[in-house]
């Protein structure tokens, strides 16, 4: 029961965070621009974020250094990351970006061997290959002059810039909960584009009421309710379990984008889809311990 339990969580935690891209091109359509968006759905969510952490009893106990690094880890990596994934997404078929950004498991197990912080074996090569393979049958298959190609440069600098993300919070998970450091890398994520925004002078909330709709669906259902739901079940059933789980993730965007936009993949992209989700799967059939993740 605890088992089945675990995977129903992971699973709507996959589904919570698929459907971000929609929400995303919803608000979009309704005149958000990306630096309101990104900054909108972190100061929503973090408050909610850190009530969960209360809640729960969860709160951090532990030297400020590492407090610092978590919150740093928001700051720079994970709002670097978004702001990258949701300037893609303004350009990009949220399906095909979708499909790019999941090639990150196996980026991650190549960087990891070139660090030497894994080794090289036979099923991690494969893997490697698998996702190299798919993603050019991906691209391959929007054909040449449907294909953004800034919205593509984009689209791999989110994914480089999430791998490097996860690499870098291995060093910080050991010594914080998950959801503490969910909160304060939200945080920092928060701060950092807020102050970035206000700045540039980009924050601009003339857009149409239905735009808060969406914003707020992207803040509580694919950011908070999207990672409470996933450690939930990861506590259940374990990372290995949970990251193959959420393998679905990308499905379920290529689902609602149909649904929502009329947007289809080709039978050569859908090739290629199933060739990033099974790298994803052979990368974690192994026990092996999980970033944390807060999607995009």
């Amino acid at each position: 029961m605890q088992q089945r339990t675990g995977a129903l969580l992971v699973l709507a935690s996959a589904v919570a965070f698929g459907v971000m891209p929609v929400f995303g091109k919803l608000a979009f359509s309704a005149g958000v621009g990306v630096a309101t968006l990104l900054f909108v759905r972190f100061a929503i969510a973090t408050p909610v974020l850190w009530t969960a952490v209360a809640v729960r009893r969860a709160l951090p106990r532990t030297d400020r250094g590492v407090l610092l690094r978590a919150f740093g880890l928001g700051a720079v990596g994970y709002a670097m990351q978004a702001g990258l994934y949701f300037l893609a997404l303004q350009r990009m078929d949220a399906s095909v970006l979708s499909l790019v950004l999941y090639s990150y498991p196996a980026l991650v197990t190549g960087a990891a061997i070139l660090l030497g912080r894994e080794p090289a074996n036979r099923r991690r090569l494969v893997a490697l290959v698998t996702a190299s393979g798919g993603l050019v049958l991906v691209l391959a298959g929007a054909g040449a002059g449907s294909l953004d190609l800034a919205g593509m440069a984009l689209g791999v600098g989110a994914a480089l810039t999430y791998t490097t993300y996860i690499l870098v919070s291995d060093g910080v998970t050991g010594d914080l909960e998950a959801l503490p450091l969910a909160a304060l890398v939200s945080t920092g994520a928060c701060v950092s584009l807020g102050v970035v925004a206000a700045a540039t002078g980009s924050l601009d909330f003339g857009f149409a009421a239905e735009g808060w709709l969406w914003l707020a669906l992207a803040a509580l259902v694919s950011t908070v309710g999207a990672v409470v739901l996933f450690f939930s079940g990861m506590s259940r059933v374990g990372p290995s379990t949970a990251a193959i789980l959420s393998t679905l993730e990308p499905p379920v965007t290529v689902a609602l984008v149909f649904v929502t936009f009329g947007d289809a993949l080709g039978v050569v992209q859908i090739l290629g889809a199933l060739a990033v989700l099974g790298a994803a799967v052979i990368v974690n059939l192994p026990a092996r311990s999980a970033a944390v993740t807060v999607s995009a």
